[in-house]
């Protein structure tokens, strides 16, 4: 073998050192993993809840404690979130729901310009009372399974309300409101939530000190 031959061998075997070199350079530059600020893992601390715990949830009332303070004007705007499925003006079109125009009072699940409710709203039967207005209003699918209604609900009791007091006045004679339950009167001459004796009972004197 001549140095001619022996030069192109060593040429070759050094082109593939380089190139070996150059593809391995490349990849780390590539496929170099980041290395964290500080070694070690993060561990998931629950916080500390603040003094005197977490606020609690608006507490739930009749409906005729509702909607004595209700508002249709703050009602109109709530609806605002329901007119994508649902209209509300007398004569109104169906949509994704039906039209809620009268609806207070009016028998559930029938009627509203033939619309096509599903089979579990047809089998609850009854009639839209303020009541259920608002069981259906804060869970649709918890009050009535099975509905269609994809709405998840309305948390807060003072807007279901105002929603209610909007919906009874989208009518030709809008409903009256339910009368709030005046609370009993105390008994005459004694702490107020006291019973009063049973007839033909006697009280005992006070032992003498």
């Amino acid at each position: 073998m001549n140095s001619f031959e022996l030069n192109k061998i060593l040429g070759a075997l050094l082109a593939c050192v380089l190139i070996m070199l150059s593809l391995n350079i490349a990849a780390d530059a590539l496929f170099a993993p980041e290395k964290p600020a500080k070694p070690g893992y993060d561990i998931a601390v629950k916080e500390a809840e603040p003094a005197g715990g977490a606020a609690p949830a608006e507490a739930s009332q009749p409906i005729e404690v509702l909607l004595a303070s209700a508002s249709a004007e703050k009602g109109a705007a709530a609806a605002k979130q329901c007119a994508a499925c649902h209209t509300f003006e007398k004569g109104g079109p169906n949509r994704v729901g039906p039209n809620l125009y009268d609806i207070v009072n009016h028998e559930r699940g029938t009627g509203r310009n033939g619309f096509n409710f599903s089979a579990a709203m047809k089998a609850k039967g009854g009639t839209w009372t303020f009541d259920e207005l608002n069981k259906f209003l804060a869970n649709p699918r918890g009050h009535i399974p099975g509905t269609s209604m994809t709405f998840a609900g309305m948390s807060r009791d003072s807007q279901r309300a105002d929603l209610i007091e909007y919906l009874r006045m989208q009518a030709d004679k809008p409903v009256e409101k339910p009368q709030v339950a005046a609370a009993p009167p105390a008994p005459a001459g004694g702490p107020a939530g006291a019973a009063p004796p049973a007839p033909g009972a006697t009280t005992a004197p006070a032992p003498a000190k």
